[in-house]
């Protein structure tokens, strides 16, 4: 495989209601995972729902981090995709510890495509 990057998938377990309820504790918290990821912040929006809950997506160089919280359960699900440089497993210990979630589920998959592919296009390029 032609790796361009890694993609986690998390559930996170047991992490206090107040908190993630906090658009702005959210907001820091994912700044400061950016920055322990070593990623290249664009763009950061943050959502308040009401009665409870927090969506924030941010934007990266490097692709993107979203996080989506249910602070009536003490859950929450992230999304961190990063290609190229980085340090995605770090940004969401980080974000885990932030959180304070007592359990985390963390699923990682390598994104990209099969090198046959590459060989193909490689090969059709060629030809034009």
């Amino acid at each position: 495989m032609q790796k361009l990057g890694t993609h986690l998938v998390v559930d996170g377990w047991g992490a206090p209601a107040d908190l993630l309820n906090d658009s702005e504790a959210i907001r820091l918290a994912i700044l400061e995972a950016i920055a322990v990821g070593e990623a290249t912040l664009i763009d950061l929006c943050v959502h308040q729902f009401s009665p409870h809950g927090v969506t924030a997506t941010a934007t990266l160089a490097e692709s993107h981090i979203a996080i989506h919280t249910w602070p009536e359960y003490g859950y929450f699900a992230a999304d961190l995709f990063f290609c190229g440089q980085g340090k995605p497993v770090e940004a969401m210990n980080f974000l885990q510890r932030a959180l304070r979630a007592t359990e985390v589920k963390m699923t990682e998959f390598d994104r990209g495509f099969p090198t046959a592919h590459l060989a193909a296009s490689q090969a059709i390029a060629t030809a034009c």
